[in-house]
């Protein structure tokens, strides 16, 4: 191999990783509830207008105690979310504060509006 092939190897390589620890890991769920999420559903606040369910990401469909899951295609910024779990229980979260590559968590604490 040449040694300016070598050189221009060297460098794309070098820019990948730092492309990729650029990305992070992206927004985050926490779920710090006692029971595993079937649903996650954010809306602006006070809009009620539902995004698709966020448990389709991960590759089992849902969200586990102290489990993460990555959220995608929402910007930051503040939102209600509704959750859900099995057997048909709903709760409201209002106004979650989410920020870009960050972190946000939900506990049991947070639900309000339970349907059961």
């Amino acid at each position: 191999m040449s040694r300016k092939l070598m050189s221009a190897a060297a460098v794309l390589l070098s820019i990948a990783p730092c492309q990729l620890l650029a990305q992070g890991k992206g927004m985050r769920l926490w779920n710090l509830t006692t029971a595993t999420i079937t649903g996650f559903e954010l809306s602006p606040v006070g809009k009620s207008e539902w995004g698709p369910n966020q448990t389709l990401n991960d590759k089992d469909k849902e969200v586990d105690h102290d489990e993460r899951l990555r959220i995608t295609g929402v910007e930051p910024g503040r939102y209600d979310a509704r959750v859900s779990y099995a057997g048909g229980k709903q709760c409201l979260v209002h106004d979650i504060e989410i920020k870009a590559g960050a972190v946000f968590s939900v506990a049991d604490k947070d639900l309000r509006d339970c349907n059961k």
